[in-house]
């Protein structure tokens, strides 16, 4: 065992006699236990495993008013679950096999030498904490396969697999809902070549037979599905079913209905907690947030500055088991790294110039709730390390304390950057990265969101109008073509202001193109706004674009253009990243680039 696995071990003693407590108190707090408790009755040894946990219990058999195997009962109904080892003078068969029917770890005849009790004490704790690690294992992989499988019932896609005879082996909800129009008593456990029998299906038992013989994908292949009322056009993908040994054991076929995508509006929510869009790719990220919120794991939300990463983890945390709890946010790239240590863990009195008195961190405040970090990608190495270590642990120390401390919070973190990128420039740790990946949920950009535009424009103008407290009721069509054709490299975020800058603009009832800014007016989703370019197709972030600006030229000119905010906003960055219409964790990574400093305007 470990030192630090020793110090993190909690004993309880229970002997009547105060010579025997005070000698294995000595003897295991010598052996470097730390935390070794001693009590001398039953009732107080009740009171203890009452109020805290325990990793050993060691026990006398005779207690002055109770035996040791009352107590021992009294655990196991109390819930105890951490080793026990008995102690008694006069050892019997009888009363051993009752022990140890109970559950104790061990027997120990007195006298009891030093090392017989470091030895039990040694074994028993291991075997605890091996038992603590399997049952950990067995419950992550539980919630993982209930997720999996809510995922795989809740996915819109078809899913089937089946075997190299095409018996099914598993299918979800919509795989049902079309088989059983294709064929009534189609299920699990039965031949997928029934249906393939008819003439037009019979190219699709073909395919799947080709596929694991080859051992090769057929992508996107699309036909037409003769169904009773109608003829769907499907986007079929047959792939190998793996089972880890590189040899194919069946095949997973993926269907799409490819029928109505462009002829159809798009049926669905138009708005989920206080996300706004009807899309299509909305929709999908709806059912994420909805399917994930009730999955207590950690969880990385992606995507471009403005995407709506802070209204994506309202969601998850409304749609959790942890909704009547605290919902903590932390902007990590706003702050330096002993601020940021600070506002995480919290800091004892005197640890710091300027630390008058106790600070309670983020992560405490957040107990029982949802934590959610801001940026992660742009953490320093020492910041990512101590957050690995709380993750791993969910215990912390405060700054300036060596009171160790543990809290029950679900991490959400949320980065506009490539952290995949970042870990292979060594630039992000990649075990902090796969502990924050559990699951991954990716914003897509507004210019990906088909037909959201108008939607998110009228509710904008709906909020603004009733703000200014103006009569404003609508857009002009011309209007409402400009921003639909712009490319919105700002995103959510950056329409919103522009909606906000027509109101206050607007004298009538009706916003027009006058009132829309200049970078608007005239251009095409491939034109850029007046500080960042159009999204790249590489990684579509705005922060990927500013870092391709490597002549000074061009550097040049941002400087000019952020200069010109801040002098407008006096010194105010978030009043100078909306003039921008950007992201203000971006403004403060191009200043921090181009070493402009802010504090000249205030």
């Amino acid at each position: 065992m470990t030192d630090t696995a020793t110090q993190k071990t909690s004993i309880l003693i229970v002997d009547d006699e105060t010579s025997l407590r005070n000698t294995f108190s000595i003897f295991l707090k010598r052996a470097g236990y730390e935390t070794v408790i001693a009590v001398g009755s039953f009732e107080e040894a009740v009171k203890a495993v009452s109020s805290r946990m325990f990793d050993l219990i060691i026990s006398d058999i005779v207690l002055e008013s109770h035996s040791g195997i009352e107590l021992l009962k009294r655990f196991r109904e109390l819930g105890v679950t951490c080793p026990v080892v008995m102690v008694t003078g006069y050892p019997q068969v009888e009363t051993a096999s009752e022990a140890v029917r109970l559950g104790a770890f061990d027997y120990l005849p007195k006298p009891v030498e030093k090392e017989a009790l470091l030895k039990a004490a040694r074994l028993a704790i291991r075997q605890y904490r091996l038992e603590q690690d399997k049952r950990e294992a067995e419950l992550a992989r539980e919630r993982y396969r209930r997720f999996l499988e809510t995922l795989f019932k809740s996915v819109s896609d078809s899913i089937i697999s089946v075997d190299h005879d095409l018996n099914i082996l598993k299918m979800n909800h919509a795989a049902g809902v079309l088989l059983e129009k294709l064929h009534p008593d189609i299920g699990e456990g039965q031949n997928l070549a029934d249906i393939c029998q008819q003439e037009e299906l019979g190219w699709l038992a073909d395919n799947i037979k080709k596929v694991l013989k080859s051992g090769r994908e057929l992508i996107d292949h699309r036909v037409e599905f003769p169904l009773a009322d109608t003829r769907k056009v499907l986007s079929i993908c047959i792939s190998p079913l793996d089972n880890g040994t590189g040899d194919p054991v069946g095949a997973v076929l993926v269907l799409r209905d490819m029928s109505h995508k462009r002829q159809q509006p798009i049926q669905g929510r138009t708005h989920f907690h206080k996300i706004l869009g009807a899309s299509a790719a909305m929709q999908n990220v709806y059912l994420l947030l909805e399917n994930i919120g009730r999955v207590d794991t950690s969880v990385l939300i992606t995507g471009e500055s403005g995407t709506g990463k802070e209204l994506a983890v309202h969601a998850l945390h409304q749609e959790s088991p942890r909704q009547d709890r605290p919902l903590v946010m932390v902007d990590c790239t706003a702050m330096t790294d002993s601020l940021l240590e600070s506002e995480l863990f919290g800091h004892k009195k005197g640890s710091f110039t300027g630390a008058d008195e106790n600070r309670m961190g983020r992560i405490l405040q957040a107990d029982g709730g949802t934590l959610f970090l801001d940026e992660i990608g742009d953490i320093s190495m020492t910041m990512q390390l101590r957050l690995l270590r709380f993750l791993q642990e969910r215990t912390f120390y405060p700054v300036g304390s060596d009171k160790e401390l543990r809290v029950d919070v679900r991490v959400v973190a949320a980065t506009n950057v490539d952290l995949k990128e970042k870990v292979k420039s060594g630039q992000f740790r990649e075990d902090l990265y796969f502990r924050l990946l559990i699951i991954d949920i990716h914003l897509p950009p507004l210019r990906d969101r088909e037909g959201d535009i108008p939607l998110l424009t009228n509710h904008f103008i709906g909020r603004f109008a009733k703000k200014l407290n103006k009569n404003i009721t609508g857009i002009s069509e011309q209007a409402m073509a400009l921003l639909c054709r712009y490319a919105w490299p700002g995103n959510v975020r950056q329409l919103e202001h522009t909606i906000e800058r027509a109101c206050i603009l607007c004298q009538g009832t009706t916003i027009s193109s006058e009132q829309l800014p200049q970078e608007l007016v005239g251009r095409s989703t491939a034109d850029q706004s007046p500080l960042l370019p159009a999204p790249a197709k590489t990684d579509g972030s705005a922060l990927a674009e500013l870092r391709r600006l490597t002549l000074s030229k061009e550097d040049e000119q941002v400087t000019e253009k952020i200069l010109a905010a801040l002098k407008t906003a006096g010194g105010n960055k978030a009043k100078a990243a909306r003039l921008l219409n950007i992201d203000r964790s971006t403004l403060y990574r191009k200043m921090r680039e181009l070493h402009i400093d802010a504090d000249i305007f205030g």
